[in-house]
């Protein structure tokens, strides 16, 4: 899709959506205090691609939510729950003993006059409280309209509706070469294809929106500081973050958002050029997902799943860079810590006991196995096929066992969730947050994601 294509899209929306907004902030500190700066105000390319009947946030998720006011009447005009890379950084080691900075966006429909823009975290009970209020005025000579470098023509892979009627799934290239987008374009497309093979996006396809940019690269593949390999590459996405091998984050904000302004967006995921297992996702910001590797199907969606809907990751066993916290109730809807032990917050399938019983210990004795011999060989630095063989191996044998439990297909409340082998619950026994089976999302994770595309594509309360 070409710059002509571009601007049909821009117009052919009704009625006259208002611009996307962007204020561009720095957000540093460590782990006890926290700060932000303002850095730019930015007016998109496009229109807002969020849905005018649903502009204020009800659905209680992320770590962080912001407010945009309108400064003449004090009235609320627009809210997001959504999570960062801070929000992360500041539960590891090195936020104890270390400042850092990381470059942060907020997005929304451009105002007609000045707005104050507040940002809260959730307290240690949950409750949002302010810790950054800004007034932007959209009129202020700073405010930069400039259109950014063009990154290459605007794939169409499923349009299902205006943008702004849609949730808009964005899949965005990372070190690919121009002789290597179509790879990438093929990519992009199984990896849609996979979403929608999985409740409830299978029954919510016509609700979505799949665009894809592929921004060419100089160079082919991403870093891997972990084997001494660094890229330049057009969104800066990187294995090693957080010193975990497998984990993918995009540290450049700012270019992120430059290449990303070209399309329409709710949620993006970024496909890395490279074969080795890996990926993330942060709610509200993007997933990632290694394009080549022989498990990106599953990890394109369990990532999204976090960056969707914020649904917090079930397995216990995995090494992790968050250090343990207080133990208070997420506000995640996949895990809790049952603090109604007869009652799970989602509910559960009548007849199960709650807590529900599995065979815990047996599971974690050989998930601990296995994560031994997969340390040992990324210690050596084993081909990816020895990897892949090994992964098969354990997902054999864990779906076996999984399947085989008493209570599989019930909801209830499972011991083991959220990196905690203890005093954290999951749902159901197996689900694409828990393990890389072929299974789907269970019942709390298939609500909490019904609820967000509600938010992007359905009618007005």
């Amino acid at each position: 899709m070409h710059a002509p294509v571009l601007i049909a899209l821009a117009l052919a929306v009704s009625p006259s959506p208002p611009r996307t907004f962007r204020v561009d902030a720095y957000h540093t500190g460590n782990a006890t205090e926290e700060r932000f700066a303002l850095d730019r105000l930015v007016v998109e390319p496009l229109p807002f691609p969020g849905n005018p009947d649903r502009p204020l946030d009800e659905m209680n998720i992320g770590k962080y939510l912001f407010e945009v006011r309108d400064l003449a009447t004090n009235r609320l005009v627009y809210s997001r729950g959504y999570a960062t890379i801070f929000g992360e950084w500041e539960t590891t080691a090195e936020a104890k003993e270390a400042n850092r900075t990381f470059h942060e966006s907020l997005r929304f429909p451009a105002p007609d006059g000045p707005v104050q823009v507040v940002v809260r975290k959730r307290d240690r009970r949950n409750a949002f409280r302010e810790i950054w209020s800004i007034v932007v005025d959209p009129k202020d000579m700073f405010v930069d309209p400039s259109p950014p470098a063009p990154a290459g023509p605007l794939i169409e892979i499923q349009r299902s509706g205006p943008p702004e009627r849609k949730l808009d799934l964005l899949i965005l290239g990372d070190g690919y070469t121009r002789g290597e987008c179509a790879a990438f374009e093929a990519q992009a497309r199984r990896l849609t294809e996979a979403l929608f093979a999985v409740e409830p996006f299978r029954s919510r396809r016509g609700d979505l929106n799949v665009w894809a940019l592929c921004p060419p690269s100089r160079e082919s593949g991403v870093s891997r500081p972990s084997t001494g390999i660094h890229r330049n590459s057009p969104v800066g996405a990187t294995f090693d973050a957080f010193g975990l091998e497998r984990y993918v984050l995009a540290f450049d904000n700012r270019r992120f958002r430059e290449v990303a302004s070209q399309a329409p967006y709710d949620f993006v995921a970024i496909l890395v050029n490279a074969e080795t297992y890996g990926g993330g996702g942060i709610q509200g910001l993007y997933a990632t997902v290694a394009g080549g590797s022989l498990w990106a199907p599953y990890i394109f969606v369990h990532e999204l799943g976090h960056h969707i809907a914020g649904l917090a990751d079930e397995y216990f066993t995995s090494d992790v860079a968050y250090l343990p916290g207080e133990r208070v109730e997420p506000w995640e809807r996949n895990v809790t810590t049952l603090p109604d032990p007869s009652r799970p917050k989602w509910g559960a399938t009548p007849g199960t006991p709650v807590p529900t019983p599995w065979d815990h210990p047996g599971y974690e004795k050989r998930s601990r196995e296995f994560q031994e011999k997969r340390k040992a060989i990324r210690k050596r630095n084993g081909p990816e096929s020895e990897m892949d063989a090994h992964f098969l191996a354990q997902k054999k044998e864990e779906s076996a066992k999984l399947s085989a439990e008493p209570h599989a297909a019930q909801a209830g409340a499972f011991e083991g969730a959220n990196y905690e082998a203890k005093g954290s619950y999951r749902s159901q026994v197996d689900c694409i947050m828990f393990s890389r089976n072929d299974v789907p999302f269970c019942s709390a994770c298939r609500s909490a994601l019904g609820d967000v595309i509600d938010q992007y594509a359905g009618a007005r309360r």
